[in-house]
């Protein structure tokens, strides 16, 4: 994350060969927009809660999608004060088993306000197929819960053994972020049926 913090510009990761992972905060963690951006079932996809530590997330302007940051840089423009641990984590989806192809249709989405960036984050559960998820358009469902669990203790956090390397989508231009958090609830309530119906 080095490169991002010294240049917002920062180029987007070249995609390799292999199986790859992913760490979705927002429309995407919703499976059945997943499914449509990367135009299949996704049976062979993995999937769980998981936790990005010294980032957040925020509203982009005009749109109902999030932009992420690291902390260090939301800090210095976005708040009047120094947030709680809490506060400054971001909850989210840990995907492994996507495909080069995949990878590709997700950059495409994504766009070039977004670059796709290395992180660690610490899963909040068991992989589990993404065929175990079925995600009702009124609810968050198990990917994110009302009331989400409490985060582990910040060492185990921050532990070697506690990360799990992945990509995510880093937004670019913080001047084109609000200060308020996006939530994910109110988006599947709201507007996520817009992302995936065919008649919409």
């Amino acid at each position: 994350m080095s490169d991002l913090e010294g240049n917002p510009q920062a180029t987007d990761l070249a995609i390799e060969p292999g199986v790859h992972t992913a760490f979705f905060y927002g429309t995407l963690m919703h499976p059945k927009i997943l499914r449509t951006v990367i135009r299949h079932n996704g049976s062979q996809l993995q999937i769980c809660p998981a936790i990005l530590l010294e980032h957040t997330r925020h509203k982009v302007k005009w749109a109902e999608y999030p932009g992420v940051v690291p902390y260090s840089r939301s800090s210095k423009s976005l708040f009047t004060r120094e947030l709680e641990p809490e506060e400054r984590c971001v909850r989210g989806t840990l995907v492994t088993g996507l495909t080069e192809a995949d990878l590709g249709r997700l950059d495409y989405f994504e766009g070039p306000d977004y670059g796709r960036q290395n992180v660690q984050v610490h899963k909040l559960g068991e992989m589990m197929s993404l065929d175990s998820y079925q995600l009702d358009e009124q609810a968050s469902g198990d990917l994110l819960p009302t009331t989400p669990q409490a985060l582990p203790d910040r060492e185990v956090l921050t532990s070697e053994s506690g990360q799990t390397d992945a990509q995510t989508y880093v937004f670019k231009d913080i001047s084109e972020l609000e200060a308020e958090m996006w939530s994910f609830e109110e988006f599947v309530k709201e507007n996520a049926w817009k992302w995936y119906r065919s008649d919409s």
